[in-house]
C-alpha cells in the first residue's frame, strides 16, 4: 500500500477506473462553516491517491472532471456529507454515486450499527482504527498517521460495495437502492440550501 499526496489538484493523466472510492476530510460537520481539506481516493488497487485542497480553494480541474464524469461510479460511505461538502467547495455535482451506508440501512435492518469501522469488520473482515478521526486536518503539513487514517477510509470500499451489491440483490432491493444512490446529489444541495434536517416528504 502507497499514499500518494498532491496538492490542490490530483495530476494530469492520472486514471482512476471505473470506479473510485472517495471520501473527505473537513475542519468539521458544517460544510458552511467548516473548510473542505482532504479528498482521499483509491481504484482499488490498495494504493491511496490524496488531494490536499488550500485554504483558498483553488481550481482543480482534474479533480472536477473525474467527479462529474458520468462513466465513472463516485463510491462513499455516507455520501451525502463528502458530496455536500465537494459541492461547497467546487461548485460541482459529483455524480454518479454509490453509498455504503445507504446500503447498509437497506440490507441490514437487523441493526442499527451501519459505520464504516463495523460493516468492514462484519462484511469484510478488516478492521482500521479512527484514532486521527477528530485531528487537525486544516494543518498545513499532514503526518504519516493522519494520511494512513484517510486511506483507510477508502481501501476497501470496493470490497464493501461487492458484498452489498450480493445482498441488495438477494433482498430484492437493487433498484430501491440505485433510486436512493441517484437522489444524494438532490439530498445534498438541499443541506446545503436550507434544508438540513426537514423532511420535505413529510406531511
Amino acid at each position: 500500500m502507497a499514499n500518494h499526496l498532491y496538492q490542490h489538484d490530483l495530476p494530469d493523466g492520472l486514471q482512476l477506473g471505473p470506479i473510485v472510492a472517495i471520501d473527505c476530510e473537513t475542519m468539521g460537520l458544517n460544510p458552511h462553516r467548516d473548510r473542505l481539506c482532504l479528498i482521499q481516493m483509491s481504484d482499488g488497487d490498495k494504493n491511496c491517491h490524496l488531494v490536499q485542497v488550500a485554504p483558498d480553494a483553488r481550481p482543480a480541474p482534474n479533480l472536477c472532471a473525474m467527479l462529474e464524469d458520468p462513466n465513472t461510479l463516485k463510491l462513499f460511505h455516507f455520501g451525502r456529507f463528502d458530496i455536500a461538502a465537494l459541492q461547497n467547495a467546487f461548485g460541482i455535482t459529483t455524480a454518479p454515486v454509490y453509498c455504503t451506508k445507504i446500503a447498509s440501512k437497506l440490507v441490514r435492518t437487523f441493526t442499527d450499527r451501519h459505520g464504516l469501522k463495523t460493516l468492514l469488520q462484519d462484511m469484510v473482515g478488516v478492521d482500521i482504527s479512527k484514532h486521527q478521526q477528530q485531528s487537525d486536518w486544516g494543518a498545513a503539513a499532514l503526518t504519516d498517521a493522519q494520511l494512513d487514517y484517510a486511506a483507510s477510509d477508502v481501501l476497501h470500499l470496493h470490497e464493501l460495495k461487492a458484498a452489498f451489491d450480493v445482498l441488495l440483490a438477494r433482498e430484492g432491493r437493487t433498484a430501491l437502492a440505485q433510486s436512493c444512490f441517484d437522489f444524494l446529489p438532490t439530498r445534498a444541495k438541499l443541506d446545503l440550501t436550507g434544508w438540513p434536517d426537514i423532511d420535505i416528504f413529510a406531511h
